[in-house]
């Protein structure tokens, strides 16, 4: 299953030529999996969580441009791998709003939960990988 996140490019993530700006697309993926990671975490009570994720590999492939048309775009989400220090998020981003709407890119990213305190990646708790599979199952 996949969790359905749209988000709004802004005027300023285009490029010259109107497209969003390989940068801007990573940043928006950021923002299509906050709302899970941090506000859905938050409300099931996870804690550490939301105090440390870094991205450990990152991988976009681009199938068309995306035009900053005033529209939100879909992304969709879903769990490709969960290990006990990490997991793989993978992304469908369509052209726009609708499930039919043209898939433009496709990435993956991988996270890490890291402990702010100690500066250091940690593993998983188990409550935080039963949310990440729950999150995705119920999607």
């Amino acid at each position: 299953m996949s969790y359905i996140s749209l988000v709004r490019p802004r005027w300023s993530d285009m490029d010259v030529y109107g497209h969003v700006n390989h940068a801007n697309l990573v940043t928006l993926l950021e923002e299509a999996r906050i709302p899970l990671l941090f506000g859905d975490a938050v409300r099931a009570g996870l804690t550490e969580l939301p105090k440390g994720i870094v991205v450990v590999k990152l991988a976009v492939h681009y199938r068309s441009p995306i035009v900053v048309s005033d529209q939100d775009i879909r992304v969709e989400i879903s769990l490709n791998d969960l290990k006990h220090a990490s997991f793989t998020l993978g992304y469908r981003v369509h052209a726009g709003p609708a499930e039919a709407d043209k898939v433009a890119v496709t990435a993956e990213t991988v996270l890490a939960p890291y402990d702010t305190v100690t500066e250091r990646p940690r593993r998983l708790t188990e409550d935080e990988r039963a949310f990440l599979e729950k999150g995705f199952a119920d999607a």
